[in-house]
């Protein structure tokens, strides 16, 4: 090491120690000059300790090595007690849990809308024609008129096998078995997750598919034009007497039959044609997961519609046994109702402006009253159709130009709603509070439920449109005050009335035993009665051997008065149009109130729709 003298030259340090040796050594120097100098002054205890620190020595702390990381060894005993201890408390606990007797909460029992409604879907089991499938469930039935067709070896009508017989006969009427298909696909269309929650969604659709797939029978279905169309197979004309053999005047179970059944055609029946397209098209939303046959469906209901359309005049008005039977006032409500089916099945706007044509709705008797005024049925579906349109002003609100028709669509249908209440005078009501919607005349039920199910639906719209309710004048009623009404009237059908009877078979203890119905009053005991060997049955005083279950009878008087007779078919005897209404109306009012519509599956081919702004206004002029 080398120094430079402060008065010149060089200065040489020899020094061959390291730096660590050196720092060592001075150390040593330093604490045995401190403490063993015998010529200083000795140092208390206080002192040393400064220097020396706290005799004896230091406790280290213990660590424990978990590989990735050093703990101290207290802190991981610690949390290795507290992991055990919990693990103990809670098998303690869940011993306890599996140990001690729990008590099960059963899911409250199905409410009697749903018990109903599963028996008034098996009716349609029981009025089925043709060839029946494995599992039809209704042991007194087999396979009946599987040579229903034209006997024309050369006719489109050959084969007319299927579909459904109308009442207690085996006449199959196109224009109410239409009706009552259109009822079910929309009550499966709105309430769909009610049909899954009960059990029922499968069977109603296989219901309607039967229906659809003889429908599809009835018209050349893959034409694009047709001008013929079936409106029955059967005959009742029992008119002058006659004992022609036929499906009235004959008694026989449907299996049994032998004598003719013709094909009655139309070619100027717009009413039946619209109907029929009304079935066809909402049938095919229901099925609109199977892409194939939902196509089908709706080009089939394209072609009646357009046959319905150009050749016009009522089905009724060319066959003297229709119009005894199931006559049509018009075809005119028909046209609303068929246009909006078809709008929502296929999105295409021509339609709903035909179903909104002022015109139209005016000769359908839109802005006018009349007794029957409001009054759903397998003949007038104005009611229904104001309803239909009414949810698409709701919850799409298209604007102009529809606007002010769906307005008035939907104030009208308001007005309805307020008809049925008991406030109101429109309709008179039984001492047991039937209301009267056919103002006394015979077979009311089919008309009730009808409305109950009008009634249940438009409080759901309401509710889903987060409207609290509507107003009668100047008076405002929540959406309860519908339901409740539905229900009353519902409830007086199934037992709440002052015979405390069930008016539908099979239902409750105490219903009708003597359903004006063939298949049921006869019994399946291989002997095969005649047309007049079935007499004695028809006549008989007994109940009948098979219980027709979930078949709602025509229903009481205007006095609450019944009469279980089977001959009395203005009492007794159930028809498919009027248990459709029954089935829509039981879903409707069935299971958990917050199960709610289902909003949009009914404009699945409904386009997004851009208002049309409405034309500028004329130029002024001073």
């Amino acid at each position: 090491m080398y120094g430079r003298d402060p008065w010149g030259g060089p200065l040489e340090i020899a020094d061959s120690a390291t730096d660590d040796d050196r720092s060592r050594n001075l150390d040593r120097d330093f604490d045995r000059a401190a403490v063993n100098n015998n010529n200083s002054r000795p140092l208390d205890e206080t002192q040393q300790s400064w220097l020396l620190g706290p005799p004896g020595e230091t406790k280290k702390k213990k660590y424990v090595d978990l590989g990735c990381i050093i703990v101290s060894r207290k802190i991981f005993i610690w949390t290795v007690g507290t992991l055990l201890a919990c693990g103990v408390l809670a098998g303690f606990i869940t011993l306890i849990v599996k140990t001690v007797p729990r008590h099960k909460h059963n899911h409250s029992p199905p409410d009697n809308y749903t018990l109903a409604l599963h028996k008034a879907l098996v009716f349609f089991n029981a009025q089925k024609s043709g060839k029946l499938p494995k599992h039809n469930n209704v042991s007194w039935r087999g396979n009946s008129c599987v040579k229903d067709g034209s006997p024309d070896s050369g006719s489109l009508f050959k084969d007319l096998a299927g579909g459904y017989y109308d009442a207690g006969d085996a006449i199959k009427f196109n224009f109410p078995q239409s009706f009552a298909i259109t009822m079910l696909s929309w009550s499966v269309i709105e309430y769909s997750a009610k049909y899954e929650a009960a059990g029922e969604l499968n069977h109603v659709k296989d219901v309607i598919k039967w229906g659809t797939d003889y429908f599809l029978k009835t018209f050349n279905h893959t034409a694009d034009t047709i001008n013929t169309l079936v409106a029955q197979v059967g005959s009742g004309d029992t008119s002058g007497g006659s004992t022609t053999p036929n499906d009235h005047y004959c008694w026989m179970r449907p299996e049994d039959i032998d004598y003719d059944r013709p094909v009655i055609t139309c070619s100027t029946c717009s009413d039946l044609a619209a109907e029929m397209a009304a079935a066809l098209a909402s049938a095919s939303i229901v099925f609109k997961d199977d892409k194939a046959y939902s196509q089908k469906l709706v080009h089939g209901a394209r072609t009646l519609f357009k046959f319905s359309r150009d050749q016009r005049g009522r089905y009724s008005a060319g066959s003297a046994e229709s119009a005894t039977f199931y006559n049509s006032t018009s075809y005119w409500d028909e046209f609303v109702w068929s246009g909006a089916w078809l709008y929502y099945a296929t999105g295409n706007n021509s339609y709903l402006d035909l179903a909104t044509n002022p015109t139209m709705a005016k000769h359908a008797g839109a802005f006018w009253g009349g007794p029957d005024y409001g009054v759903l049925s397998w003949d007038n579906k104005l009611a229904g159709a104001q309803v239909l349109l009414s949810r698409l002003r709701l919850f799409l609100s298209p604007g102009y130009p529809y606007e002010e028709i769906l307005g008035t669509f939907h104030n009208q249908t308001n007005i309805i709603m307020c008809s049925y209440l008991p406030y109101f005078t429109s309709f008179n009501r039984t001492k047991g509070g039937l209301i009267q919607l056919n103002h006394g005349r015979p077979q009311p039920l089919q008309y009730v439920v009808n409305a109950a199910f009008l009634a249940t639906l438009y409080s759901d719209y309401l509710e889903a449109a987060d409207t609290p309710g509507w107003y009668c004048g100047p008076n405002f009623y929540s959406t309860d005050t519908l339901r409740n009404f539905a229900k009353t009237q519902i409830d007086y059908i199934l037992g709440k009335n002052p015979r405390k009877m069930s008016y539908i078979a099979g239902f409750g203890t105490h219903f009708p035993k003597q359903v004006h119905h063939r298949g049921a009053s006869i019994p399946k005991n291989k002997i095969k009665y005649n047309c007049k060997g079935g007499w004695k049955w028809r006549d008989s005083k007994k109940p009948n051997p098979n219980v027709v279950v979930g078949a709602m009878v025509a229903g009481p008087d205007k006095l609450d008065k019944f009469h279980d007779i089977r001959t009395n078919y203005n009492y007794t005897e159930p028809t498919i149009a009027g248990n459709a209404g029954l089935v829509a109306a039981l879903v409707a009012l069935s299971g958990d109130k917050s199960t709610n519509i289902d909003k949009n599956t009914i404009f699945s081919a409904v386009p997004p729709m851009f208002p049309t702004p409405p034309p500028p206004p004329a130029p002024w002029k001073p």
